[in-house]
């Protein structure tokens, strides 16, 4: 990734800095892992990566150090005092290459005393569906979250509702007005995007920047073009929708203001 790609991309999510968390589905691993390289490419000096769920590590990026917090997290802390880098920081492991969320109030606390630039936190899971509604308790945002960026894929357009694309439809159905096996359409979509029990939901006063992802094509392009306008149309809770592509050596697509 270039400069100009990664400043375009941190800017687009306002995530240049405090806390960041990613929530929803369809993508937020990757979307993790592209404003993480964006970080390092413009020289970010201290990153933290982290999860209030599980997570998987890092792909191909080497340079980022894990350290796992069993139990007290001073001594975590103390290793990552003065060192510039990118640290991926979780709790124990749960199998091979994967590793247990921390507690949402661990986070500030990680991120006030390691003195990142910028913490960048998994606080939603989906068991790799492409869209889903929160239950109670979700997110699992920490406090202090300067900016939160849900997700949802541009696949899940003209599909219908079932459990093999959605994470909890019952839950869609609430949000959305969608019945199981209904076609997914850009309406559905902007619904789950600006409904406070959706997308937004435990957000607070933290900077919102929904993203659709997988627009891999001229027409879903124009089904999340379509979908972004009518959400913005709904809510002023955002004043923007990045479409956007995150496993593309350029992944942001668009970002629709209006």
């Amino acid at each position: 990734m270039d400069r100009e790609t990664a400043k375009a991309l941190v800017d687009a999510l306002a995530a240049a800095s405090g806390i960041v968390a990613v929530v929803g589905a369809g993508g937020k691993k990757s979307t993790l892992y592209r404003l993480l390289e964006a970080h390092r490419t413009l020289g970010t000096r201290r990153v933290l990566l982290t999860s209030t769920v599980q997570i998987a590590a890092t792909r191909a990026t080497p340079d980022v150090e894990t350290l796992i917090v069993d139990g007290d997290a001073r001594a975590t802390i103390a290793a990552m005092q003065g060192r510039a880098g990118a640290f991926l920081v979780a709790g124990p492991p749960t199998g091979p290459g994967r590793f247990s969320g921390l507690p949402e109030d661990l986070i500030p606390h990680l991120h006030e005393k390691g003195a990142f630039e910028v913490s960048l936190v998994k606080s939603d899971g989906a068991r790799m569906r492409m869209i889903k509604a929160p239950r109670d308790g979700e997110p699992a945002l920490p406090d202090g979250v300067s900016t939160v960026i849900p997700i949802v894929a541009a696949r899940v357009f003209d599909r219908p509702l079932t459990e093999k694309l959605a994470h909890r439809p019952e839950r869609l159905l609430e949000i959305i007005g969608a019945d199981i096996g209904t076609a997914i359409t850009p309406d559905h979509v902007a619904r789950l995007l600006a409904n406070p029990e959706g997308a937004l939901r435990r957000s607070g006063n933290a900077w919102v920047a929904p993203v659709i992802n997988m627009v891999d094509g001229p027409e879903r392009l124009a089904l999340a073009r379509e979908a972004a306008k009518k959400a913005l149309a709904m809510t002023d809770r955002f004043d923007r929708v990045v479409l956007a592509s995150m496993t593309s050596p350029t992944p942001l697509i668009e970002v629709v203001t209006g």
